[in-house]
């Protein structure tokens, strides 16, 4: 197996509820932004192309996968599938942390390392790639390979629609009952995403808001507020542009 390290740039998705609100709360100017994560491209259907080199049919399928167990389903399907195929190569890239091939028996770094490398080089995270070979009869040697792996996912990058994911903070705001509704009707009329709302002593509505919006958006609550909300930036996550 052909495995692939770590990326370096930490990206933490938080869940995209966002249960009870926490912290101390912010005011306006309080927040400050360092280590944002970046903006990446991803995909939201299964997108499949056949390539062939040298006779050898190389069938790429494409998923969103957002965690290593849908990309392991993804890749046992796949391998349900196509199980009389000479090789089953996989890939996925998940947030920044997560980068793994499988050469699945082809010469070790011919196939899963160019495949997450396609992925990587593109710009994509929460992918899963597979790259089903059915042999043709003709040997393609290390660097053959290498190429054939690598474009089956790049031809099949170039067919898929991207969804461009840029960086947000899920902010936690509670308020006091009486100003509950009207808070709401504003939130959801606003350009924010309201993930999630509960009801307990007070009422916390969780945000996704873009990354360099925080400082502003904190100063719109305490205004419609009159300072009552407290206002508190939590994990961070990606939203669609």
């Amino acid at each position: 197996m052909a495995g692939d390290g770590p990326a370096v740039r930490p990206r933490a998705t938080g869940p995209a509820g966002g249960g009870g609100c926490r912290g101390d709360g912010v005011r306006p100017g309080d927040n400050t932004l360092s280590d944002v994560p970046a903006p990446y491209l991803t995909i939201t259907t299964t997108v499949e192309h056949e390539t062939e080199a040298r006779r050898s049919r190389f069938i790429c399928a494409l998923a969103p996968a957002r965690t290593v167990e849908q990309a392991a389903a993804f890749i046992g399907e796949r391998r349900r599938r196509h199980p009389s195929a000479t090789h089953n190569c996989t890939a996925y890239v998940i947030g920044e942390r997560v980068q793994k091939g499988d050469d699945d028996g082809e010469p070790g770094g011919t196939a899963g390392t160019p495949m997450v490398q396609a992925l990587v080089g593109r710009g994509f995270s929460d992918v899963v790639a597979v790259v089903t070979r059915y042999f043709g009869g003709t040997l393609l040697g290390a660097g053959g390979l290498v190429r054939a792996y690598g474009s089956a996912v790049t031809e099949t990058l170039d067919r898929v629609e991207p969804v461009r994911m840029v960086p947000a903070k899920l902010v936690r705001v509670a308020v006091a009952h009486d100003q509950a509704g009207r808070v709401e009707n504003d939130l959801r009329a606003s350009r924010h995403t309201v993930r999630d709302v509960t009801y307990a002593g007070e009422v916390c509505f969780a945000v996704a808001v873009g990354a360099d919006e925080v400082a502003a958006f904190t100063g719109w609550v305490a205004g419609l507020t009159a300072g009552r909300a407290r206002v508190s930036p939590g994990e961070d996550l990606h939203v669609p542009e």
